[in-house]
């Protein structure tokens, strides 16, 4: 059992992406009501559209999976030796993740919406 998100496409400044993300995990978390202990071990799927064919030479994968891993566990800001958690975890530790694959692509979708980046699939 695990949850699947939807987010917004990357936006600087990326301490309010990563905001954005936990928001939007949260929400679905609470309605799925899945809880993830310490103990438990993890697979984090993400999955990142760019609708700027540009955007896909530009962003390090490694670097927007940090963000969505740093979201995870509640640390939207800071610097690394002073990280905090400015909000609550929702994946206690992410020494807790086993598995993860992160890739990215230009949007494709004809119907005119908005991009979308599919993460956290745990």
């Amino acid at each position: 059992m695990g949850v699947s998100v939807r987010i917004e496409e990357y936006s600087r400044p990326r301490n309010s992406w990563r905001r954005t993300i936990h928001r939007d995990v949260l929400k679905e978390q609470r309605k799925t009501r899945v809880k993830y202990e310490p103990s438990d071990k993890l697979e984090v799927v993400l999955r990142l559209y760019f609708t700027d064919p540009r955007a896909v030479d530009i962003h390090d994968v490694d670097n927007r999976l940090k963000d969505c891993l740093d979201a995870l566990q509640g640390r939207v800001g800071g610097t690394k030796t002073k990280a905090t958690r400015a909000l609550r975890p929702i994946v206690p530790n992410d020494c807790q993740i086993w598995t993860m694959s992160c890739r990215s692509g230009r949007d494709r979708r004809s119907d005119g919406a908005s991009p979308l980046s599919q993460v956290i699939r745990t």
